[in-house]
């Protein structure tokens, strides 16, 4: 099967699960966030459901030599939490947190979600080409031998 039909095919039933999960809903999110005010803990089974869904996955892939459509199997390359990490995260999560929003579910609810959800959209991919076109200036740490 051709990997860009499996790309679409798995990018189509992600959409589908933020839609079904009500991620795409801006609302529902800050309600979750909200735990002094109006809390709404459905997102909590959402999550709950992911992690059993990956802990399955993973389960089942070390059980692999190789992924079915792939030759070898590919995971990060990093696994420290450095700065760079913490600060992304940060800015990640204040963002969502402000908004409701986060990029799958946008690109997930933006045809019908009106200005505020194309406003996100606009800020995160200008958000993401200043850090291409800056992030070579940032300085790295580098291995001491």
């Amino acid at each position: 099967m051709n990997r860009t039909l499996i790309a679409l095919v798995s990018g189509l039933l992600f959409g589908l699960g933020l839609v079904v999960s009500q991620m795409v809903n801006p609302e529902k999110v800050l309600n979750f966030l909200d735990v002094s005010g109006n809390w709404d803990p459905s997102l909590a089974f959402v999550m709950g459901a992911a992690v059993l869904a990956a802990a399955l996955g993973f389960t089942l892939a070390k059980r692999r030599q190789a992924p079915l459509y792939a030759p070898s199997f590919s995971g990060p390359t990093k696994t420290k939490v450095d700065a760079r990490l913490v600060v992304g995260s940060l800015i990640f999560g204040t963002g969502w947190g402000l908004v409701g929003y986060c990029p799958g579910p946008v690109l997930a609810s933006f045809l019908w979600a009106g200005a505020p959800a194309v406003v996100f959209l606009v800020a995160m991919l200008v958000g993401m080409a200043a850090f291409s076109i800056t992030d070579k200036y940032l300085p790295r740490r580098t291995k001491s031998a």
